[in-house]
């Protein structure tokens, strides 16, 4: 194991983990100031070397020891070990059309990569942060926002939800999301830290409403509407919002607020 990368997470289930690796790379900054204004010495500029700072970037690696885990299309960097590899579609993808729907209408591929057997896969390394945790049983479900679904245990089923609105179509989250089910660790790709990630736990009398765009995933048992935040054209116009998502029932929103500070 290279010492440039340090473990920082790690979540498994049975023959399959997966663990988070961070790098810190030092980053240089150069500067060459502006000569005086009366300098006629033809003495050359001075150049200052800035001191290093960290720049962080995260991989993941999944351990497969008999289990197998399915990945998100491309996130591949290198495999090793003796593994089987195999593509899996989405259940509720649909035949060729749909396919070609789920494709340009979210970020997410109707196809997922299957690995199995006894080796390793090491991802993409990416900037963005990376989310594990586990499902607990046949009766667990959650909906993904779109480009969120990063990799699971190949025990958890993983399918396509449709929105059937027709908010949901011109939603700029797309028509489809990614739906997990069942028991077993998964990853989520999100854009901001674990810690910054706000959860929201609703109990049946009180609704939530939250623009699409900070929405990470959530219960799929909750009821949920894609619609403008106010009713009309005109006030839907003028509130300034596009299509928000409005949750009711009894369930968790995971949310992520500080997205959109980089």
């Amino acid at each position: 194991m290279s010492d440039f990368r340090t473990r920082i997470d790690e979540q498994a289930s049975a023959g399959v983990r997966f663990e988070v690796y961070q790098f810190e790379r030092k980053s240089h900054a150069l500067h060459m100031p502006l000569p005086a204004a009366s300098a006629s010495s033809g003495t050359a500029p001075v150049i200052h070397l800035h001191p290093p700072h960290a720049a962080t970037a995260r991989q993941v690696r999944i351990v497969l020891e008999g289990g197998a885990a399915l990945l998100e299309p491309g996130a591949l960097q290198y495999a090793h070990g003796k593994l089987q590899v195999d593509i899996q579609k989405n259940a509720g993808a649909g035949g060729f059309l749909s396919r070609a729907i789920t494709s340009a209408g979210s970020g997410e591929s109707a196809f997922a990569t299957r690995y199995a057997g006894y080796g390793e896969v090491w991802t993409e390394v990416t900037t963005k942060h990376f989310i594990l945790a586990a499902m607990d049983g046949p009766q667990d479900a959650l909906i993904l926002d779109d480009g969120a679904f990063y990799a699971c245990d190949a025990n958890v089923a993983l399918s396509t939800h449709i929105h059937r609105s027709v908010q949901g179509i011109l939603s700029g989250n797309g028509l489809m999301q990614p739906k997990l089910t069942g028991a077993g660790a998964f990853v989520v790709e999100s854009p901001v830290p674990a810690d910054e990630i706000e959860v929201v736990e609703l109990d049946g009398q009180k609704e939530l409403i939250v623009d699409g765009d900070l929405m990470l995933m959530y219960s799929a048992g909750l009821q949920v509407e894609l619609r403008p935040l106010v009713r009309g054209l005109r006030n839907a116009w003028r509130s300034g919002e596009g299509l928000v998502y409005l949750f009711r029932g009894r369930g968790t929103v995971w949310l992520t607020p500080t997205m959109r500070l980089g």
